[in-house]
């Protein structure tokens, strides 16, 4: 059984000027990202813009990771839909293509219930082999799994863990009380709260950060795994200047703009969600500048 741990990045998805995947790219990112310390890649997560590629797209993108990544570290895919029956066949797909574990998110759009939700994941936990993550993050998807269903959906076999990007310190804290007595493991999707996740009992954090500092975020585990957890505080810390920067965009969209301004030819994200102003653009030039000449990589 794969340990859910460390810090994985969700892996942005290049793409050229007419926004098709560039996988030339990708797999250049995967192996740089590995070169830098990451346990695991995330395909087609939230910063991977999985929500508005093509089946087909999301396909071509799981295959590029999973072939760069060679089996050096844990390939986790995306594979959460609005339905239930899509999630599977994404899921049974990503299965074929050799991704080690699954992340499904919930479902987004119409509201769910609890129990909707309890049934909608033991479904799908049912239709693999895999071991699953849930992935929690109800501001964009408006369905939030509250700490007492995944309690319940940890006691089912395969589900192994859960992604916590509610940003809500207590709720991922609830999750690691509730589950503390079972072989399951909380992540922070705040990039934030990854040393606050360690701390409390967490297995580490899915970084969006890490596609830009992956050196960095690395070490916030690292250092926390040595005992030295002032050096981990201070990686903690490196990142909050990046972070400001949140103000000027989407943050899928800031990140992706930061690869690009450190040289690599990533592209925009996926129009409409492509823009930053003038003034931010300027900004994280200034912060990523500054963050070099600390060392901050």
């Amino acid at each position: 059984m794969i340990e859910i741990k460390g810090i994985i990045p969700p892996i942005i998805t290049p793409m050229d000027e007419e926004e098709a995947i560039n996988e030339k790219e990708l797999m250049s990112q995967v192996n740089r990202l590995i070169e830098c310390g990451m346990h695991g890649i995330f395909a087609l997560g939230t910063n991977g813009e999985g929500y508005i590629l093509s089946v087909e797209e999301k396909e071509r993108v799981l295959e590029a990771v999973i072939k760069a990544c060679a089996g050096r570290v844990p390939v986790y895919a995306g594979t959460g839909c609005v339905s239930t029956k899509d999630t599977i066949r994404m899921s049974k797909r990503a299965e074929e293509l050799g991704a080690d574990v699954l992340s499904v998110i919930t479902p987004w759009f119409a509201a769910a219930s609890q129990e909707e939700l309890y049934l909608h994941y033991k479904k799908v936990a049912e239709s693999v082999g895999l071991p699953i993550v849930l992935y929690n993050i109800p501001a964009r998807t408006g369905n939030s799994l509250a700490p007492a269903t995944v309690a319940r959906l940890a006691d089912i076999d395969n589900i192994v863990g859960v992604k916590d990007s509610s940003g809500n310190f207590d709720n991922m804290l609830r999750y690691i009380e509730l589950t503390k007595e079972k072989n399951f493991s909380v992540l922070s999707g705040n990039d934030s709260l990854i040393l606050w996740n360690l701390l409390a009992g967490g297995t580490g954090g899915i970084a969006g950060c890490a596609n830009v500092f992956p050196e960095n975020m690395a070490a916030v585990y690292e250092c926390f795994q040595a005992g030295d957890l002032e050096g981990a505080r201070r990686a903690q810390d490196n990142i909050r200047p990046f972070r400001n920067l949140f103000a000027y965009g989407n943050p899928n969209t800031v990140v992706k703009k930061a690869v690009e301004l450190l040289g690599y030819p990533v592209g925009k994200c996926r129009s409409p969600f492509d823009y930053i102003s003038p003034e931010g653009v300027e900004s994280m030039k200034q912060v990523l500048a500054e963050c070099s000449a600390a060392g901050i990589r």
